[in-house]
């Protein structure tokens, strides 16, 4: 059985599809937090693999296809913000300014968590990019030394965190304004966190997919001067 699903060329699309589909049914049913389709999907993708003994490489191998529409998914993101291009004339000095303050404050929380952990320089290059999207990340850890394992567990974790809370943070902390939700996820928590605010609104999603862009571009000139600060 195991040899029999590791072999087919598309299992890893049927059980990636199959996982979601459930997982949405789940959640709707449900409507608690912590069933989010992306992060139930993901428990049950792995689980399965565990059950069967299957190799990540097998399910990775039949997965290809949904991993090769993730740029123009991406790219995709740019429609809603077209729609919402006014709402970007009138706030983009602030969506600039949540901006730039969300990549610093990431950069300075890094940098006083690893110095009172005495995490060392490499890992701590590694973690630096955890907030923006991956293939920029991997980027910047590479060029400065890092571990790119530990960077991609980082960037998961991150957007996961934004994906599963950012409802929940957002009534928290009392943010209202689309925009201002919209800039929070996007910042924080890259693709992941955008698939949320997507669901949250229309000007929450243009605002993250726009933020998205714009933090990696942003983070590609602020992070230098952070690298060195712990040598």
């Amino acid at each position: 059985m195991s040899d029999f699903l590791a072999n087919s060329a598309f299992f890893g699309l049927f059980l990636t599809l199959a996982t979601f589909c459930f997982s949405i049914v789940v959640y709707q049913k449900t409507k608690f937090f912590l069933f989010s389709p992306l992060l139930l999907s993901s428990a049950l993708c792995i689980a399965s693999l565990v059950l069967f003994r299957i190799p990540y490489e097998s399910y990775k191998e039949g997965a290809t296809i949904i991993h090769s529409m993730l740029t123009p998914v991406t790219v995709a993101l740019a429609v809603p913000l077209y729609k919402q291009f006014q709402k970007l004339k009138e706030n983009w000095v602030a969506i600039l300014v949540g901006i730039m303050g969300g990549i610093v404050a990431n950069a300075i929380s890094i940098f006083v968590l690893c110095l009172l952990f005495k995490i060392g320089h490499t890992e701590y290059v590694s973690l630096l990019p955890k907030s923006i999207t991956t293939a920029i990340a991997l980027a910047i850890t590479e060029q400065n030394g890092g571990i790119v394992s530990v960077t991609i567990l980082m960037v998961t974790i991150s957007g996961n965190i934004a994906n599963i809370f950012a409802v929940q943070l957002a009534r928290l902390f009392r943010i209202t304004e689309p925009v201002a939700k919209g800039v929070a996820i996007g910042t924080s928590g890259h693709a992941l966190g955008t698939a949320r605010a997507l669901q949250m609104g229309e000007v929450e999603g243009s605002m993250s997919g726009l933020s998205i862009a714009v933090c990696g571009v942003l983070t590609v000139v602020v992070l230098p001067f952070f690298v060195g600060l712990i040598k």
